[in-house]
């Protein structure tokens, strides 16, 4: 079956279809593909494809290491979340020959949930505000000096025998190259949340800075942003 485009359609919308997954991070400017395999996703990406190509990335306070959505039993199946997550748009979408869909989304804002509402066809919604989060939509052309995070990286991979593909690296603008690591490294979920919710470049510059100074942990301990129940 021939790949589905979609196009942007204005500014994301009040309310979002929810991907709650472990570990994501999704950024204003980023890039995330995603395998949609599970029935009520599938019913989702159908839904958005027919309305407004938007979802909503968001994480599970509980994670699991298949990275996979926690589940929640006391709470009627449904996983408490953080309170915020960012909008992306489907900007491609490949039907498969097993009826998976393969997507990528492109982040936009983030967004504070507001209200949780019915679900639908299976998947979660919510009611969001972008408000406190109205600078994202410049946020890729933010002008930031990627050289304090580039001498950060350089010491980071001496002090841990890693290896990073520094000349191309150095040829990202320095928000690029910020959201880029942020997504890359293996941050704990929590830590990964504490990125998203930044305040602004130069804030998650300077927590992305702070962290890679205390290595990876797997426990999320140095964030505890809050959440939805």
């Amino acid at each position: 079956m021939p790949p589905t485009r979609t196009t942007p359609d204005g500014p994301p919308p009040t309310v979002l279809p929810l991907f709650p997954l472990t570990g994501s991070l999704l950024l204003p400017g980023n890039w995330m593909p995603l395998n949609v395999f599970e029935p009520r996703y599938r019913n989702m990406v159908e839904d958005c494809l027919d309305g407004e190509p938007y979802v909503g990335m968001i994480q599970p306070v509980v994670p699991r290491q298949d990275n996979r959505v926690a589940v929640d039993h006391a709470d009627d199946g449904q996983p408490a979340l953080y309170a915020v997550g960012c909008a992306g748009r489907i900007a491609r979408c490949e039907p498969q020959a097993d009826d998976r869909y393969t997507i990528l989304l492109k982040g936009v804002c983030r967004f504070r949930v507001e209200e949780e509402l019915e679900l639908h066809r299976g998947y979660r919604r919510v009611r969001v505000g972008y408000g406190e989060f109205a600078g994202d939509l410049g946020e890729p052309g933010s002008p930031l000096d990627p050289d304090p995070i580039l001498a950060a990286l350089r010491d980071f991979a001496r002090s841990r025998e890693l290896e990073f593909d520094l000349e191309r690296l150095e040829t990202l603008p320095g928000v690029t190259l910020l959201n880029g690591l942020a997504v890359a490294l293996p941050f704990s979920p929590g830590e990964k949340q504490a990125l998203l919710e930044a305040g602004d470049p130069e804030g998650r510059r300077d927590l992305l800075l702070s962290l890679m100074g205390m290595g990876f942990s797997t426990d999320g301990a140095h964030a505890a942003p809050p959440v939805v129940n």
